[in-house]
Parts: C-alpha cells; sequence; structure tokens
C-alpha cells in the first residue's frame, strides 16, 4: 500500500484555486479572512485583550485602525522582513497575507529593540478591518 502524505480531511479543504486550506475546529470561537472566510485565528490564541491591562491599557493599532495580537495564526502567508518605527520604537516586521485571497492582514513581529517590547516577537498582528468573528459569537 502507497502512504499518503495528505492531511487529515477534517482539518484542510481543497479549494477551487487548488490550494489547500486549513480549518480550525467548529467547536472554537474563530477569526476569518473577512474578503474570502478563510480561517485565520482561534479565539484562544488571542493575546492583547489579556495584556492589554498589564501592559498599560497598549491598544494594538495597524496601519487601517485597531488590529489584534495572537499567538499563532493559520492560512497566512509572510513576506520578508523590514524595520519600521512603529507606535512602540523600531521593529522588525514581516507583512502577512491571506494564502486564499491574498490580502495584506497585518504583520508578524521578527524582532523587538526595546526590552519592554520582546513579548512581541514571533508574534502576529491582523487588523480588525480585515477579520470577521464565526463560529459561537454572540
Amino acid at each position: 500500500p502507497e502512504l499518503s502524505e495528505e492531511p487529515p480531511a477534517e482539518m484542510v479543504k481543497m479549494t477551487k484555486s487548488k490550494t489547500f486550506q486549513a480549518y480550525l475546529p467548529n467547536c472554537h470561537r474563530t477569526y476569518s479572512c473577512i474578503h474570502c472566510r478563510a480561517h485565520l485565528a482561534n479565539h484562544d490564541e488571542l493575546i492583547s485583550k489579556a495584556m492589554q491591562f498589564f501592559f498599560f491599557m497598549q491598544s494594538f493599532q495597524g496601519s487601517q485602525g485597531r488590529a489584534y495580537l495572537f499567538n499563532s495564526v493559520v492560512n497566512v502567508g509572510c513576506g520578508p522582513a523590514e524595520e519600521r518605527v512603529l507606535l512602540t520604537g523600531l521593529h522588525a516586521v514581516a507583512d502577512i497575507y491571506c494564502e486564499n485571497c491574498k490580502t495584506t492582514l497585518g504583520w508578524k513581529y521578527e524582532h523587538a529593540f526595546e526590552s519592554s517590547q520582546k513579548y512581541k516577537e514571533g508574534k502576529f498582528i491582523i487588523e480588525l478591518a480585515h477579520m470577521i468573528k464565526d463560529n459561537g459569537w454572540e
């Protein structure tokens, strides 16, 4: 018998463009791309809400308004890192985009130059303008 390299059917779906798309479990609240509805993140991966009080009520801002900070995301591609001066100082960031529709969603923090911002390294910013809440929000 041949060994299959395909992921389990409940985790991915073949789309019309013949790319694979990860699906998060339906039992969890999720965030999806507002443009194509590809899953982006599980609510459990959201860290900005819980950490805002601890970090002096810091609100995350994207280039198009409010944004959320996530530990991990799915169905997202990453561009090259570049240094940018953001509201919280100099960071090396890489733009992230929806793998399904190619819309730029936000960025990934690759490196923080200030010690107070190190907690952001490896985390992802997604702008609210590009997300929609799915599965169990009321």
